[in-house]
C-alpha cells in the first residue's frame, strides 16, 4: 500500500500493543513498541532507495527481496535490538522483536492484497504474487485507523486505548474479508458473462461496487468495468506477432526489466521519420481508455536503440493507483 497507509497502521499497531498492562505501566517500553512497530511497518520499502540509481533498478528492486519470506525474521531482527539498545529495555527483545514481526508481516500481506503485487515467497518462487482484493490507497482502512488515532490523543493512553485498537483491527481484517469476498464474485460474474473468451483478472477501484476488468484471449485484449453485475467493456487491444522491429527492442534494459515484472504484455509499433517506436504496456493498468504503464523504446531505420524510457505516462495524482 501507500507510505502514509503504512505508516499509518505502524502507529495503530503500537496502540493496539497497549492491550498489555504490562506495557501501560511502562512508558519507555511502550515507546520502545511504538518505535519498532513504525519502521517495520516501512522496512520492506526501504527497497525504494534503488530509484535513486534509476526507475529500471527501482523495478527490479522493489517489493522483491526485502518482502521475501526471510525478510519477514531478518527486519524484525535488524530493529529489536538496537531500539532495546537504544531504550534500555534489553529484557523485553522479544517482545519487540515480536511487534516488529507483526508490523513487518502486516505489510508484506497488504501489498499480497494489491493489484501491483509482491514477490512474497522468495527465495521459493520468484513468482509475483496478487490477490487484486484491496487498492493501493484504501479510504476506509485509513479513516478508521486515523479515528482511533485521534482518540488516542485526545484520551490519552489508559487501559482502554488497547481495546479500542483491538477493535479497529477487528473491523480492518472484516473488511479485507468483505473485499475479498466481493473480490470472488466479480470474478465469477465477469466470467459467467464472457464465457469462455479467456483469462480475467478483476481489480478494485475506490468504489465498492465497481470492478476494473481485463480478459486475455489468443488474439485479444478486452478492458472494461463490471458495476453491480454489468459489465461494460471500454477497449479491445490487437495482439500482433512479433517482427524484427519488435525483437530489436529485447536487448534495452528497460524492456527487459519491464517485462520482470509486467503480466498482460501488449506491444505496438509506430514507424516514424527517423526510425521506429515501439510501445509495451502492461494491460492491467489501464485507465481512461490509456495504458500509461510501460516503457517507449525508440530505434533507427538499422533498427538499433536510440533511446527507452520506463515508467508511468500519467500525473501522480491520476488513476491507477498502485
Amino acid at each position: 500500500m501507500d507510505t502514509a497507509s503504512h505508516l499509518l497502521f505502524g502507529a495503530t499497531l503500537g496502540g493496539l500493543a497497549l492491550l498489555d498492562p504490562v506495557v501501560v505501566q511502562q512508558p519507555v517500553l511502550a515507546h520502545a513498541i511504538m518505535t519498532v512497530t513504525l519502521i517495520g511497518s516501512h522496512a520492506p520499502d526501504f527497497d525504494s532507495i534503488a530509484r535513486l540509481k534509476s526507475y529500471t533498478a527501482y523495478i527490479r528492486t522493489h517489493r522483491g527481496i526485502t518482502h521475501s519470506l526471510p525478510a519477514l525474521f531478518i527486519w524484525p531482527l535488524l530493529l529489536s535490538v538496537p531500539i532495546a539498545s537504544y531504550f534500555h529495555v534489553w529484557t523485553y527483545v522479544p517482545l519487540l522483536f515480536s511487534w516488529a514481526m507483526a508490523a513487518v508481516v502486516f505489510h508484506v500481506l497488504l501489498d499480497w492484497f494489491n493489484v501491483y503485487g509482491v514477490q512474497c515467497f522468495r527465495p521459493l518462487s520468484n513468482k509475483w504474487k496478487h490477490l487484486d482484493v484491496l487498492s493501493l490507497f484504501e479510504p476506509f482502512l485509513f479513516v478508521i485507523h486515523s479515528a482511533g488515532m485521534i482518540i488516542w490523543s485526545v484520551t490519552g493512553t489508559t487501559g482502554e486505548t488497547g481495546w479500542i485498537f483491538l477493535g479497529i483491527y477487528i473491523i480492518t481484517f472484516m473488511y479485507i474479508l468483505m473485499r475479498a469476498y466481493q473480490h470472488g464474485r466479480a470474478v465469477r460474474q465477469a466470467e459467467q458473462i464472457l464465457g469462455e473468451r479467456g483469462a480475467c483478472q478483476v481489480f478494485p477501484t475506490w468504489r465498492w461496487s465497481r470492478w476494473q476488468i481485463v480478459t486475455e484471449t489468443k488474439e485479444h485484449f478486452f478492458t472494461g468495468v463490471l458495476e453491480r453485475g454489468v459489465l461494460d467493456i471500454h477497449d479491445i487491444y490487437e495482439k500482433k506477432p512479433s517482427d524484427s522491429i519488435v525483437q530489436a527492442t529485447l536487448a534495452a534494459d528497460g524492456v527487459q526489466a519491464f517485462l520482470y515484472f509486467a503480466q498482460r504484455v501488449l506491444v505496438r509499433c509506430k514507424e516514424e521519420n527517423d526510425g521506429y517506436l515501439v510501445e509495451w504496456r502492461d494491460v492491467r493498468f489501464w485507465y481512461n481508455h490509456k495504458l500509461p504503464f510501460g516503457v517507449d523504446v525508440q530505434l533507427d531505420r538499422n533498427l538499433n536503440v536510440v533511446n527507452h524510457t520506463l515508467g508511468w505516462r500519467k500525473r501522480v495524482w491520476d488513476p491507477p493507483y498502485v
